[in-house]
């Protein structure tokens, strides 16, 4: 895996790519200090990875991220926790990481890159057996694979495929959000964002527009939090 470091600060290019020193498997192409020069990169090569700031000079990281096209994964790193919300409105952001950086942090910003970049592609929607309330099957190298309802997390738009997390294992699947809300059981299941549908019996914990599921949190829109706040079974 190739990758790209995009920060106006030379000091937060250099801990970055200190810490990619400990992964073998990902290689920095080039590093940048804005992002018009990244843009002209990016232009005449691929990567598979970008680690972007927020807050440069003349040229936000959201300015890049709607100049390019088909933008690769993208892991944010910022000063500023107020754009964490607004970053996961684009399909391609991974992570929002806060400066200053620890390695710990790091570490599961790059386990989350690569469970989608590892997580099987399945060409065909999934389909629903008879018995919809318990399982369906997906298609991965024409072997049917049964996945238990009860057993997804996250269910997550990722452009034109959706992500399914489930208990033990992730698969990308080409689909669109709507078509699997519409067969998941809806007393188990709530579409909370845009972007993403959660079992609701998985949340672990719920703070002010976020919730907590396994390792993942997960926004809430304003719009969906109060069916969501209806479901539990708050004391």
């Amino acid at each position: 895996m190739n990758c790209i470091i995009i920060d106006d600060e030379e000091m937060a290019r250099v801990i970055i790519a200190q810490f990619i020193t400990d992964y073998s498997d990902i290689e920095i192409a080039a590093q940048f200090s804005n992002a018009l020069q990244a843009i002209k990169y990016l232009n005449h090569n691929e990567v598979d990875l970008i680690f972007l700031d927020i807050h440069m000079p003349d040229f936000t990281g959201f300015d890049f991220i709607q100049t390019i096209k088909n933008p690769p994964n993208i892991v944010l790193v910022t000063s500023d926790r107020n754009f964490a919300i607004e970053a996961f409105e684009y399909d391609c952001i991974i992570d929002y990481l806060v400066k200053p950086i620890t390695k710990d942090r790091f570490e599961k910003a790059i386990h989350k890159v690569n469970s989608i970049v590892a997580a099987p592609v399945v060409k065909e929607t999934p389909t629903l057996t008879e018995d919809n309330n318990e399982q369906f099957y997906i298609n991965i190298d024409r072997r049917l694979i049964k996945i238990e309802i009860a057993s997804v997390n996250i269910v997550e738009a990722k452009g034109d495929y959706i992500h399914i997390k489930t208990e033990g294992k992730n698969y990308i699947v080409h689909s669109t959000l709507k078509k699997i809300e519409d067969k998941l059981p809806k007393d188990l299941f709530l579409k909370v964002h845009r972007s993403f549908i959660i079992n609701t019996k998985k949340i672990i914990d719920i703070e002010d527009n976020s919730v907590l599921i396994d390792k993942d949190v997960i926004p809430v829109s304003r719009a969906n939090r109060p069916e969501l706040m209806k479901r539990l079974n708050l004391l």
